[in-house]
């Protein structure tokens, strides 16, 4: 699984070193093939390709035409490129995406079990003050792991 917050730099060529914990459990499972994408441009979501192919899986199952598959695919595609992990750990996050989340300099690098979020880390930390968890939040994550 892919869990836990990696704080990394990006490199002047625009990659990212993935956390040596991530990159060893995508090599055993995965392979070195991502799709690098985002939903709002406020993130960079990096799929491992087998996990992007079950997604695309389930969205062909509903149509390409259904509205909410279509503006999920136009976004997906907008800020979406394929990259492979080199010899050394690294990803390119094509400038597009990085101009949009404003990915430069100091990075979270977070693992959400299946898939990898990289955020800009001032972002992320006003992310995490602007949605407090509430008593409410607390109870239900309580009944969902119980």
């Amino acid at each position: 699984m892919l869990r836990g917050n990696h704080p990394v730099k990006m490199d002047e060529k625009g990659r990212i070193k993935v956390p040596s914990t991530f990159r060893r459990y995508i090599e055993e499972h995965y392979g070195a093939e991502f799709y690098v994408t985002s939903l709002k441009g406020e993130r960079a979501l990096l799929y491992p390709m087998p996990e992007w192919l079950k997604i695309e899986e389930k969205l062909k199952s509903q149509g390409t035409q259904t509205p909410l598959v279509r503006r999920f695919l136009d976004r997906t595609n907008y800020y979406g490129q394929t990259a492979e992990m080199d010899q050394q750990g690294r990803i390119l996050i094509h400038p597009m995406l990085r101009s949009a989340a404003g990915l430069a300099g100091d990075l979270a690098v977070l693992g959400y079990l299946q898939y990898i979020e990289v955020w800009a880390e001032d972002k992320f930390r006003s992310r995490l003050e602007s949605h407090p968890i509430t008593d409410d939040d607390e109870a239900e994550i309580s009944r969902l792991i119980a």
